[in-house]
Formats: structure tokens, C-alpha cells, sequence
């Protein structure tokens, strides 16, 4: 019986870091999978993540490899952020594939003609609209420099 869903792909991948000794993958893992358990088990009741609930997880903790990396690095620590940035590889793996600007640029214009925005009040009916159809593959703050780039025209 295999377990297909994103958090059996990363169990099973635990496994296999493990039976080859690979510390960093194994250890990166193992915390993604206790994010995940954590996520489940917020709220009023337990419940199984979707596949797409599990990606937001681990967009999260790559965002936080990333914020990690870049203080580290500011504080003249690049063993630190060398740890940090090779978490970050092993979790972007996980991800799907990021956008380019030229096609996110596209998503928000395309959001901007929807909705028909004018001004940086509406800035935030653009980035609802563009999120639905960039689902994960950029992160937040580059979508709302280009959506405020676009607006400002």
C-alpha cells in the first residue's frame, strides 16, 4: 500500500535520509513533517491536511529558510546561512515551480483588467484576483511589488 499524498511522499522520503545518513535532508524533513502535524492539529478539532494545505506548510517554511539565510547573513554568519540556505534547496524541491516575473507581470495585469482597478485602493482586489491563479508559485511580497508597478502604471 503506498500513500501518495504529498505528506506519505515526505514521510517516505524520511525514510530513505534516514537509511542513507543524510543529517540535513533527514533533519529538514522530519521538521517539515512536525509543521505539518502542528498545522492538523491547530484549531478546534484534528483534521488531515490536502495536498494543497501541506504545500502552504512547506511555502511557509521555505519563506522562513529564506528570512533565516538573509539575517544570517547579515550578521556576518555564513556558516549559519549556508545551513539555512541548503534547507531551503531540500524544500523548494516540494514546491511547485516558481514564476518568472514576465509571466507573473502577465497574472497581474490580467487580474488588474478583471477587476477593473484604477488606484492602490483596489490593490487588494488585484492581489485576491492574481492568487487564485498564482496558487504558491510566487511568494506574496514579490506579487505585490509587481501589482503595485502595475497599478502605478
Amino acid at each position: 500500500m503506498t500513500d501518495t499524498t504529498l505528506k506519505g511522499t515526505l514521510r517516505s522520503d524520511l525514510h530513505d535520509a534516514m537509511r542513507t545518513k543524510d543529517k540535513v535532508r533527514a533533519g529538514t524533513l522530519r521538521m517539515t513533517l512536525t509543521a505539518i502535524t502542528n498545522a492538523e492539529v491547530a484549531g478546534v478539532e484534528a483534521k488531515e491536511l490536502s495536498d494543497d494545505e501541506v504545500l502552504k506548510v512547506i511555502a511557509k517554511e521555505a519563506k522562513k529558510r529564506k528570512e533565516s539565510s538573509t539575517a544570517y547573513t547579515d550578521a556576518d554568519r555564513p556558516e549559519l546561512a549556508a545551513i539555512e540556505e541548503a534547507e531551503l534547496v531540500i524544500l523548494e524541491a516540494y514546491l511547485p515551480k516558481q514564476l518568472d516575473d514576465a509571466e507573473l507581470e502577465r497574472i497581474v495585469r490580467a487580474a488588474v483588467e478583471t477587476t477593473g482597478a484604477t488606484g492602490m485602493a483596489q490593490m487588494g482586489q488585484v492581489m485576491k484576483a492574481a492568487q487564485g491563479e498564482i496558487a504558491g508559485r510566487a511568494d506574496g511580497g514579490r506579487v505585490a511589488t509587481i501589482v503595485k508597478r502595475v497599478i502605478a502604471g
